[in-house]
């Protein structure tokens, strides 16, 4: 079956389908005992540290770069990061993450989207984790003509957020699997779910000046969704916290950036190009091209050759 329904609507010049997410930044108000918490519940491991920033990965690059402010806090009702998700391999290491939350007594939700397996997590500051593998075989999920769709392989209908059959899952794990393993190499940042002011608005920044694909957008859902190459989603965003909502300050609990990573210099030309004929505000950093959303979420723009 169509394990991706969504009509997949392409800009007249789509972001390069070889388009991925970066890492994602956060300002946090205990560098320690953030770093300590995504080392030990998440798995992540501490790939460097210099005064009060650090960066966490899976021993490749980083995925996580965290800053810390100790004035920051947490402002609710406001745009920003609903959550960002680590993409691990398969099956069984979803178990060996989840597995280890259950060992240390650590509140998750595991939840089963049938075109995805995930749990979520939030860590300490309230900044909340997906943790997910991919599973089409099983199904679909998507937006359809506007309105939410999920489906099972054998037909029947699922309303995308299940109850995952955690006993099943555990079957991938054998004996030898050791929960205390870190994340594996090949985990990424699979994607970032946004809160946004307006779904219009960003998803005429995302598909039109971007160039991300659009997955599709449901105003019941107050959702929308977009990718490259196909992909069920890069980024979704939703109103969830109310239509209109104010960005949090600048010194707050959160989101600083997620990067979005071209294949090469050429490809990040392009999208700077459409950004600039779109009149918006960049940024130059070490890390690459700042740019933001219009709900102002930080979008760092960036090729395979600063990744």
């Amino acid at each position: 079956m169509n394990t991706n329904p969504q009509t997949q609507i392409e800009t007249p010049v789509s972001i390069h389908p070889a388009t991925q997410m970066g890492l994602v930044h956060l300002t946090v108000a205990d560098l320690d005992r953030q770093v300590e918490f995504y080392r030990q519940v998440t798995g992540l491991q501490l790939h460097w540290r210099e005064g009060s920033s650090a960066g966490l990965g899976a021993g490749e690059k980083d995925l996580l770069r965290l800053t810390e402010a100790r004035e920051a806090r947490r402002y609710r009702h406001t745009t920003g990061i609903y959550h960002f998700a680590l993409l691990v391999p398969d099956r069984r290491e979803l178990a060996r993450a989840i597995g280890r939350m259950f060992e240390l007594g650590y509140p998750n939700y595991p939840t089963d989207h049938i075109l995805t397996k995930s749990t979520y997590l939030d860590d300490p500051e309230g900044n909340n984790i997906e943790i997910y593998t991919e599973s089409p075989e099983d199904g679909a999920f998507g937006i359809v003509d506007g309105s939410f769709f999920a489906q099972r392989a054998d037909g029947t209908p699922s309303n995308g957020r299940e109850a995952l059959d955690v006993e099943a899952l555990f079957r991938e794990l054998s004996t030898e699997d050791q929960l205390d393993q870190p994340a594996p190499p090949d985990t990424k940042i699979g994607h970032v779910h946004l809160y946004v002011a307006d779904l219009e608005a960003s998803l005429h920044f995302y598909h039109e000046v971007l160039g991300f694909d659009n997955m599709g957008l449901s105003r019941s859902f107050r959702a929308g969704f977009v990718s490259a190459g196909g992909y069920h989603h890069h980024i979704g965003f939703n109103t969830w916290v109310g239509e209109g909502a104010s960005p949090p300050p600048p010194i707050a609990l959160g989101l600083r950036y997620f990067t979005v990573v071209l294949p090469d210099k050429t490809e990040l030309d392009r999208v700077l190009q459409r950004v600039q004929q779109a009149g918006m505000l960049t940024g130059q950093t070490e890390q690459g091209i700042l740019v933001r959303d219009p709900s102002q979420n930080g979008v760092m723009l960036t090729s395979r050759a600063n990744d």
